[in-house]
């Protein structure tokens, strides 16, 4: 995505348009097949972007390319998209969710209160946000309340059901009311994808907040419950600023933080 701004937009790069990733999580189990977290815009966003609400469309300037999408990628490693078996949402925005259609047969888990919100659509900023045609598809759910137990300060973390690999959904409110981080264990080290928790990697990774106006002005329109969102986010600094060593955290449309990411981690 390009929204009109540059550098008060994302913060880095130097011109006119910014530069915003919505980039996921592939994830290759012994047992459970692939697992996807997020899928990004789809292969049908791609062929009709009108599926996108056209207000969206244009204000983020979405540059629209089959490359880009999940399916395409999972291809490109050598994969059919059959083999991905588990779909994990953070939640069900139209730039998160797009691609389900291109994995029909996978479960898809989500907590129940985003759906539900999806579904209900209150609002002029619902019915924009929250796409059905991008989902509809999709025919196994699987839907998780906020009753779970305590992980690293968090409160209501469910597992995900099903599945060997260890993975937890962690309600992270705020953008949406059923919004949630997917936590990943990987050879003890646990992975944070917060998915629009936060915006930029000056929001949590640093001791006071920084972020630039556009990113700031964009999520506080996004915003589901602003009090909520503030408070989440503050969590997720304390736990970014405490467990250094063994955390890494990541949103879902910094390009700069996933670029330092890709950077420091290579492919196991």
């Amino acid at each position: 995505m390009c929204p009109f701004g540059g550098p008060l937009f994302d913060g880095t790069t130097l011109g006119l348009f910014a530069n915003l990733v919505c980039h996921c999580w592939l994830i290759e189990t012994d047992r459970d097949g692939l697992i996807l977290v997020d899928t990004g815009f789809g292969s049908a966003d791609v062929e009709n972007p009108s599926r996108i609400a056209s207000f969206f469309r244009h204000f983020n300037n979405i540059k629209f390319k089959h490359s880009l999408t999940a399916v395409s990628q999972v291809k490109q490693l050598g994969f059919a998209p059959s083999d991905v078996r588990h779909i994990v949402l953070t939640h069900l925005d139209f730039d998160h969710a797009g691609g389900l259609s291109d994995f029909p047969d996978a479960m898809v888990h989500v907590m129940q209160t985003e759906y539900t919100a999806a579904k209900i659509l209150d609002g002029w900023r619902a019915t924009r946000r929250y796409r059905e045609m991008q989902w509809q598809r999709s025919r196994h759910w699987r839907f998780y309340e906020p009753d779970g137990e305590q992980w690293k300060g968090f409160s209501s973390v469910t597992p995900v059901q099903g599945l060997d690999q260890e993975i937890l959904m962690v309600p992270l409110p705020g953008h949406t009311s059923g919004h949630a981080g997917i936590a990943v264990c990987s050879q003890g080290h646990w992975k944070l994808h917060a998915g629009d928790a936060y915006f930029h990697h000056g929001e949590i990774h640093r001791p006071r907040r920084h972020c630039p106006p556009g990113l700031r002005f964009y999520q506080r329109m996004m915003d589901q419950d602003h009090a909520a969102r503030v408070s989440t986010q503050n969590r997720l600094r304390a736990l970014a600023l405490t467990e250094l060593d063994d955390m890494q955290i990541i949103c879902s449309h910094d390009a700069a933080e996933l670029r330092h990411v890709q950077s420091n981690s290579p492919r196991q």
